[in-house]
């Protein structure tokens, strides 16, 4: 379905982001205004893939190194899903910088760190000492929630959200634990489900999807079914996406990526650490990954919930070989790519992002080209 993009956008305007904006002079009212070529056609290929899917995208695109920015939709809040946790890895490694915490620093599993979804922390027994190292590769590269619970444990919700206000938003971006996304979504059905234990999180899980998972949760709560506030699933989680929590724009997102990427938001050691995790990550080969050329190295990291999932993260791609003998080698292009999807089920958005990956490679944002002329002089009146 085809989307109105913001005014500014609409035109493929180049954004430039404020930190890095430099002075220059006034553009006179008759001079085209040149914008990257890449923009226009990205723009024409976003088009084609929102309107083959049945919700809706949103994907912001930034050129580190040309400071070439693109969005669609990236202005409107979205649900990050588990890209929460890079600003957990990145609130974790400040922590060890300072010395407060290292790599081989052992957290011990408590009963209540329990959270369903993937990654290998839920199978070992509580009281189990795991290492921060451990931890944060179960977090970023399998996406585990019990292992982001229990980093945000350890360095404290308020440093998370501190991370998020300094390089997402300072207007605002509310992180909570993943338990409590769950408690929270479950809330919009009744309110007694801020009590619900890890035990009753894991049940929940395994109850099945839909209609068996909303009578699973009255039985849990002691309550019928008829007293629940809202009538299905679906209503509940699209009422807890309405609060924000757990939300930002792409525009903001893409910000703290670049933040990352620039090595602004840790140093060098730990900088390189956290991109080689996401790097490895092994939950988004069938989304904006598949989209890209096999050379470009994709850091970054996926989020799924219901019917919601994204894919955010910094491609690098390597130069071309120097064409004349003994020239100087070119710099690895940097890219940041940030994209959700909402309305519709994973692998439909799967799908969708997979395109969006297809659709930046296609623009040639990858290849070096000159803006070009693309807004016409307005005509002024002899």
């Amino acid at each position: 379905m085809n989307r109105v993009l913001s005014t500014a956008i609409a035109t493929a305007a180049l954004l430039v982001a404020p930190s890095r904006l430099s002075a220059a002079p006034p553009v006179p009212p008759t001079q085209a205004v040149p914008v990257p070529a890449w923009t226009l056609s990205l723009h024409k290929r976003l088009e084609a893939a929102d309107a083959r899917f049945a919700g809706d995208i949103g994907v912001y695109v930034h050129h580190l190194d040309r400071d070439e920015s693109f969005s669609y939709r990236a202005e409107e809040p979205w649900y990050l899903a588990s890209g929460v946790k890079v600003p957990v890895a990145i609130a974790v490694m400040r922590a060890i910088e300072r010395g407060e915490l290292s790599l081989a620093t052992r957290l011990t599993l408590r009963e209540t760190d329990f959270v369903d979804g993937a990654g290998g922390t839920n199978a070992h027994p509580p009281g189990t000492r795991l290492t921060v190292s451990y931890l944060l590769e179960q977090m970023i590269v399998h996406s585990d929630n019990t292992a982001s619970d229990m980093l945000i444990r350890a360095v404290g919700i308020a440093r998370v959200n501190a991370v998020a206000a300094e390089l997402i938003a300072a207007r605002g971006v509310e992180i909570t634990s993943l338990a409590d996304v769950r408690r929270r979504a479950y809330g919009m059905l009744h309110p007694a489900a801020a009590g619900l234990r890890s035990s009753d999180l894991l049940a929940l899980q395994r109850s099945g999807a839909g209609q068996a998972r909303v009578r699973k949760l009255a039985q849990l709560l002691a309550v019928e079914p008829a007293d629940f506030l809202l009538p299905d699933l679906d209503s509940a989680f699209e009422a807890y996406y309405a609060t924000h929590a757990n939300s930002a724009t792409l525009v903001d997102y893409g910000r703290m990526l670049a933040s990352l990427a620039d090595g602004l938001a840790l140093g060098p050691d730990a900088t390189r650490y956290l991109l080689d995790l996401m790097a490895r990550v092994q939950t988004g080969d069938r989304r904006i990954r598949a989209g890209l050329p096999a050379r470009v190295r994709f850091a970054h990291k996926t989020g799924t919930q219901y019917r919601r999932t994204c894919d955010l993260g910094i491609a690098t791609v390597p130069p071309p070989a120097p064409r004349t003998r003994g020239a100087l080698p070119a710099l690895p292009a940097r890219v940041v790519i940030a994209a959700c999807a909402r309305g519709a089920g994973t692998a439909a958005a799967e799908r969708a992002l997979r395109d969006v990956g297809a659709a930046v490679t296609a623009s040639g944002v990858f290849v070096e080209a000159p803006a070009v002329p693309t807004v016409s002089p307005p005509i002024v009146p002899p």
